[in-house]
């Protein structure tokens, strides 16, 4: 029973202990997750994994096993930020794959990359052939950049010359039925706006709507939790 509770006690130390990591370490650790930081994921994560099932070790030995992985990570961030040098060595640097409508062999031999690689790549760019490709940049990250040819980029409202408008961002009302207040306050609207608007779309109350989004200068956007008849819906 001993061991039990030793186990949930370094269980919970661990998971603690590296949640406050990923908060110090900062969202850059997810969001542009280099080779480097995808093996230092693992590391961190084998550490505390052996750490936990060796009967030898307790929560001192898991605490100085992430605080000293967590220093070398938080080390070598500081350092990038401040000596820009280290950045191409430490992070690496993106690479043009395809300049002014050619592939770069040579740059795709030294990133491991084959053709059938970089066509997953652009489509998931919804560029579904490297003709229409000026340039394509290979990140860090591993994911690539396009910049299309002019006659295949999509024209944007300067181009047409069409008077643009404010964007408004869509804000959600009603989840799951219940109202959520600090966004109504956030928008300056009030419960009894929101309940005649709910009225006025042929819904007795906000427990009947699944979903409410609201975008300023647009009618409310309600969806039930069925597929009922609603005039909304025929």
């Amino acid at each position: 029973m001993n061991d039990y509770l030793t186990m949930l006690y370094e269980t919970l130390f661990g998971f603690a202990a590296l949640f406050i990591l990923t908060k110090i370490l900062g969202k850059t650790q997810i969001n542009q997750l280099t080779p480097f930081d995808f093996i230092s994921a693992l590391i961190l994560g084998e550490l505390v994994g052996n750490a936990l099932f060796d009967k030898e070790a307790g929560i001192p030995e898991i605490a100085f096993v992430i605080a000293l992985w967590g220093g070398l990570l938080y080390l070598t961030e500081i350092t990038t930020q401040k000596w820009k040098k280290t950045r191409a060595f430490m992070e690496g640097s993106p690479d043009i794959v395809i300049y002014k409508g050619k592939l770069i062999r040579d740059t795709m031999k030294k990133a491991k990359l084959d053709i059938n690689q970089l066509q997953h790549l652009l489509r998931d760019k919804d560029v579904f052939s490297i003709q229409d490709v000026e340039y394509a940049i290979l990140e860090t990250n591993g994911k690539v950049s396009v910049l299309k040819k002019a006659a295949y980029q999509t024209p944007n409202k300067q181009d047409l010359k069409v008077a643009t408008q404010e964007v408004h961002l869509a804000t959600t009302l009603i989840n799951d039925g219940e109202i959520i207040y600090d966004n109504l306050k956030e928008k300056n609207l009030t419960e009894e706006w929101l309940l005649e608007q709910v009225l006025r779309q042929d819904y007795s109350s906000p427990s009947e709507v699944f979903y409410a989004e609201y975008i300023k200068g647009k009618e409310l956007y309600l969806l039930p939790f069925t597929n009922r008849n609603h005039k909304r819906f025929k």
